[in-house]
């Protein structure tokens, strides 16, 4: 019974948390209209919903409408189709279809955030965790090729430790589905992206971050906003204009207070209270989650190369100078 109970207490507190599945609103305005397919709604993507809810993209002369994906490869096939006008996801999704031998190149013109946004979850408090803790247990992970989990196995090769030998991965449970897994029972430890760790947290039946791997990874390039080449061309002026109001959310979120944050972004998160929300920021703010510009520089784009290689989802590399387009981003952060 015990474990049912928990079970019903988690699914409660996700639905007040989440970010996930749900979709906040875009402000409807004049200006150049501009489809955005996300590749979720998250908290993770605060710079973009402060722009949003100060009017930035407005004042920029852009009507924004804004799209849930709901995974990379469904963003991607929006941007590809034409159903939509500009993608954010991952950058390794620009670097398969590339490879893959897309004539219509996606290019990348603006990096969001630069570290991984999930937790690594514990049935113990572990303020001295490390990573060879790990060796010889079971943990709830992701789906192998996605970017979760390859940054959770680029972390244990970095401290020694062998993700098919060491310890034991369990990646048979569906996406928003572990953290119910792992308070009903399963696994030692679960990698967890918000509001799925602070959820596990607040339900005080023993459950505790004790690493985020957005720290222990270093700085990733996990998210930036993409756009066919033949787009840039046609609409040079309207990419600078979207660059130029995401550069303002970005100075945002870097001079103001986690709970400042919340509160202009609670609208786009409605069924959040803004306590949760609040936590939720400060924990990303605090391990510097986000850039101060949106410069995709060549290091950043050679880690990610590294990455998917060492995960086996990569036969040869792609140039940096097809793929990326700094140009908006350096002329937004001159302003």
């Amino acid at each position: 019974m015990k474990k049912k109970s928990i079970f019903y207490k988690l699914t409660a507190l996700m639905m007040t948390a989440l970010i996930v599945t749900g979709c906040g609103g875009t402000k409807e305005g004049s200006g150049e209209k501009v489809v955005l397919n996300e590749v979720a709604h998250s908290i993770f993507y605060a710079p973009l919903y402060v722009a949003i809810e100060n009017g930035y993209f407005e004042e920029n002369g852009i009507d924004l409408e804004l799209v849930t994906g709901f995974g990379a490869d469904k963003t991607m096939t929006a941007v590809l189709s034409g159903e939509a006008d500009i993608g954010f996801m991952g950058p390794e999704s620009t670097i398969y279809t590339y490879l893959g031998g897309t004539e219509d190149t996606v290019v990348n013109f603006a990096q969001l955030t630069q570290r991984a946004g999930n937790f690594m979850v514990a049935r113990e408090d572990d303020p001295d965790f490390t990573w060879d803790k790990l060796k010889g247990k079971t943990v709830l992970g992701g789906r192998a090729g996605g970017m979760p989990q390859m940054v959770f196995e680029y972390i244990l090769k970095k401290n020694g430790i062998d993700p098919k030998t060491d310890l034991t991965i369990d990646q048979s449970i569906d996406f928003g589905s572990t953290a119910a897994a792992f308070s009903g029972g399963q696994g030692d430890y679960t990698v967890e992206f918000e509001p799925s760790a602070t959820a596990l947290e607040m339900m005080n039946e023993g459950y505790y971050v004790v690493a985020s791997l957005g720290v222990d990874s270093g700085f990733v390039p996990y998210t930036c906003f993409s756009v066919k080449e033949s787009y840039v061309n046609e609409n040079k002026d309207v990419v600078q204009k979207f660059t130029d109001a995401l550069q303002l959310g970005m100075d945002y979120v870097n001079s103001h207070t986690p709970q400042e944050i919340a509160e202009i972004i609670h609208p786009q998160f409605k069924d959040t209270d803004l306590e949760t929300l609040t936590t939720i920021v400060s924990r990303y703010h605090e391990q510097d989650t986000w850039k101060t510009d949106l410069i995709f520089e060549e290091d950043s784009f050679d880690l990610l190369q590294n990455i998917l290689e060492e995960a086996d989802q990569l036969t040869e590399r792609a140039p940096y100078e097809k793929l990326v387009n700094t140009d908006f981003a350096k002329k937004a952060a001159e302003k």
